[in-house]
């Protein structure tokens, strides 16, 4: 039965695709409910693969055996997403997929764990599921929603449109409480956005998930601040643009990566995340347990516009300051779809510091910013054009003796925009070791090269 529903779900858009009523529509997943098509029901699909070389951290164990270099296959998202505009007041938005799935998949970390159950079948799960009522029919003034969800406060990538993002990835540290408190970034929230004027907004009241909840053990309190696993305070945040030409897209909860010269944007940009009592640690050699609220915020520049419309060309920059306070020497290291699950030469306090970790996420500060050039359209002729980029993070984190500067650079192949594109990028990060009162130290450099293939439908 099961199978038989998504057959029929999947004829019903491909013929509506093959014979759509507008051109501008045909390579999309879209049914109308109305003969206008302003209320409508839409499905789509994407998948990125990545083939990846990674320099490994130093004292790296890949199933128990020492790996200094790891070479990898994985799929970094898989997702689908159904939404549609009911009627002119009320909106839905489902996603669902997977992300990290690579050969450690349900493999339990640090350790050679055998004889360990374990599980590589699991990891597709809900993303998003939000109703949403517009105040206003047929205007973006004020939308009211609720549910599980990625709209954030802080920055635009903390609620990024993956699908559309400039560079290979995105700085994951503004998704600033992944998997900790939330659930890939989504929270249960209930929120309201907008559009007024030259302003866009959205206020968000969130009731986050105990960090016992997320799969790992709670670690055990410390010195060192860490997600309190005692109390429940609801979280607090808002984000707020002003945009000097184009509105950006309002659609969804979702901020573009980059238009690709289709729009003309500059704006300004700034956001927070607040929670009381959501971190603790000890004083007094344990005797006394200390809380702190967490506390973060932004303020940022955006620009995404074209340079010459007759050859297609266009500039995509950003610029933006985090302030991060997790109280007192937070410190996490995390590495994206890392290769890698143990480590002979662990760090004090930290964990996860095998593969391709590194310290993303501190109390202190980051200056983040990329910038990309999109070449003229018909660079390749029928073989579409290409876009360089770069990117630099640079995190000044209370734990760390050293500014910790991660850069990438590349160059996305777009075949067809963002629904057929090659990205080939390099990173380059710092690697640690122990110092004195369990700060760390910076000891030398590595990289990895991936390769990333993107479809989206």
């Amino acid at each position: 039965m099961k199978h038989s529903f998504w057959f029929l779900l999947f004829c019903t858009f491909s013929i509506y695709a093959q014979t759509p009523p507008q051109a501008s529509e045909k390579n999309e997943l879209k049914y109308p409910l109305n003969p206008s098509g302003s209320h409508f029901f839409k499905v789509t699909f994407m998948n990125q693969t990545w083939v990846r070389y990674n320099q490994s951290n130093p004292g790296t164990t890949v199933v128990g055996e020492a790996s200094p270099q790891t070479l990898d296959l994985g799929l970094r998202r898989t997702r689908m997403q159904m939404f549609g505009q009911i009627t002119d007041r009320a909106f839905v938005y489902f996603q669902m997929g997977m992300n990290n799935f690579n050969f450690l998949n349900g493999f339990p970390a640090l350790g050679n764990a055998q004889g360990v159950a374990s599980n590589r079948k699991i990891g597709f799960f809900i993303h998003d599921a939000v109703v949403e009522y517009s105040a206003f029919a047929n205007k973006d003034w004020l939308k009211i929603g609720g549910g599980l969800t990625i709209l954030n406060g802080l920055s635009r990538f903390s609620q990024p449109s993956v699908t559309s993002i400039m560079t290979m990835d995105v700085p994951v540290f503004a998704q600033a409480t992944v998997d900790q408190t939330d659930e890939f970034s989504r929270k249960l929230t209930l929120y309201a956005r907008g559009q007024v004027g030259k302003w866009d907004y959205r206020l968000g009241l969130t009731d986050p998930f105990p960090i016992g909840t997320n799969g790992n053990p709670v670690a055990a309190i410390s010195t060192n601040s860490s997600f309190a696993a005692k109390g429940h305070h609801k979280q607090y945040q808002g984000y707020l643009i002003y945009n000097f030409f184009d509105k950006e897209t309002h659609q969804t909860p979702y901020m573009t990566g980059t238009y690709l010269g289709k729009k003309k944007i500059l704006n300004i940009e700034g956001g927070f995340i607040t929670q009381k009592n959501a971190m603790w640690r000890t004083e007094n050699q344990g005797r006394d347990t200390v809380y702190n609220a967490l506390k973060l915020w932004s303020i940022a520049m955006y620009a995404d516009m074209p340079l010459n419309k007759q050859k297609g060309t266009a500039i995509s920059a950003y610029l933006g300051y985090f302030n991060t306070d997790y109280g007192t020497n937070y410190l996490r290291f995390n590495g994206i779809m890392n290769p890698a699950n143990g480590t002979t030469l662990p760090l004090s306090g930290v964990s996860g510091t095998q593969g391709n970790a590194f310290p993303m996420f501190g109390t202190g500060s980051v200056v983040y910013g990329q910038i990309g050039y999109l070449c003229a359209a018909d660079l390749l002729g029928k073989n579409g054009t290409l876009m360089p980029y770069a990117s630099a993070q640079l995190a000044d984190y209370q734990r760390l003796n050293n500014t910790a500067g991660i850069y990438s650079t590349g160059i996305n192949w777009l075949l067809k925009g963002h629904n057929a594109k090659l990205t080939l990028d390099y990173q380059n990060r710092p690697v640690y070791q122990n110092a004195v009162n369990g700060q760390l130290n910076a000891n030398g450099r590595k990289g990895a090269l991936t390769l990333q293939y993107q479809i989206f439908i």
